[in-house]
């Protein structure tokens, strides 16, 4: 008989985080789900149970997300998946987006990643098993995005450190998987969710452009469903050899041949130069 793991999933009480925390408990899985708020929690899922464990954490918070944690093993025992799934959209272009607010896209897609993977590693290292999912996007390998450039560069970021957290983590028999997902029909695109430039230079064109296409034609016309990501997920988890790079959903495929064709391209036009370095 399958032993049904337990995740804690960051970032639940909307978007992907919403659908696979619902999908995980009605697949009898022990699930700790954490937010800004636990009425967030309670709300969607139901009280505190021996199956559900809601919890209020600030990601930027190193202290908080050891709470978290901690109070998940106390509760369940272990933890066996981590789902970094909280994060926001920023947009903007790099010189319209005050150091304010570049610093606080990267506190929370970043450094609030960073800080459960530094308190989850510990557990995981000690029971020699463990999965660790870090959510970044399609615009984590091709930034080719105007107006998107902060948000992209820190889901780049996750993507790097994810493949470094892979080598270091696999000699303890844990897997670490970046997944860049498409387009899904979440609230990640409504106006309550991404955050736009509290000073936008109106010079921009190609940003602004891209900013309307987001907001008002691209949500909820995505071509994805999180409810089948959430399936997606679930079934890496059981994988033996999951991969490190997860490219997940309709559309998401294009957009890496874009980024190979982009620097295929130009390492060929300019390898003569590149090559004349050498002594």
């Amino acid at each position: 008989m399958e032993t049904k793991k337990v995740w804690f999933v960051t970032g639940a009480s909307k978007g992907l985080g919403f659908e696979l925390v619902k999908k995980l408990l009605s697949d009898g899985f022990k699930v700790a789900a954490t937010s800004r708020t636990v009425e967030s929690l309670t709300d969607a899922f139901g009280e505190k149970s021996d199956q559900f464990l809601p919890l209020n954490m600030s990601i930027t918070d190193n202290n908080d997300v050891k709470t978290a944690l901690d109070k998940t093993v106390e509760h369940f025992g272990k933890v066996d998946v981590i789902v970094n799934n909280a994060g926001y959209g920023q947009l903007g272009t790099l010189e319209e987006l005050s150091d304010a607010e570049a610093r606080a896209n990267f506190d929370v897609n970043v450094f609030g990643t960073l800080n459960v993977i530094r308190n989850a590693m510990p557990y995981l290292r000690e029971q020699k098993s463990g999965n660790i999912f870090n959510i970044s996007s399609v615009g984590g390998y091709y930034g080719g995005f105007p107006g998107w450039g902060v948000y992209c560069s820190t889901k780049f970021a996750v993507a790097g450190f994810t493949e470094a957290l892979a080598e270091e983590a696999k000699d303890f028999g844990i897997n670490a998987t970046v997944v860049y997902p498409g387009y899904f029909r979440t609230d990640f695109l409504t106006k309550d969710s991404v955050r736009t430039p509290e000073n936008s230079i109106e010079a921009y064109e190609a940003a602004r452009n891209s900013e309307k296409a987001h907001l008002d034609e691209i949500n909820g016309n995505q071509p994805n469903d999180p409810v089948k990501a959430a399936d997606v997920l679930i079934q890496i988890s059981k994988e033996e050899n999951p991969p490190v790079h997860l490219l997940l959903g309709v559309g998401a495929p294009e957009f890496l041949n874009k980024k190979i064709e982009a620097i295929t391209k130009d390492a060929k036009n300019w390898e003569d130069l590149s090559l004349s370095t050498g002594i």
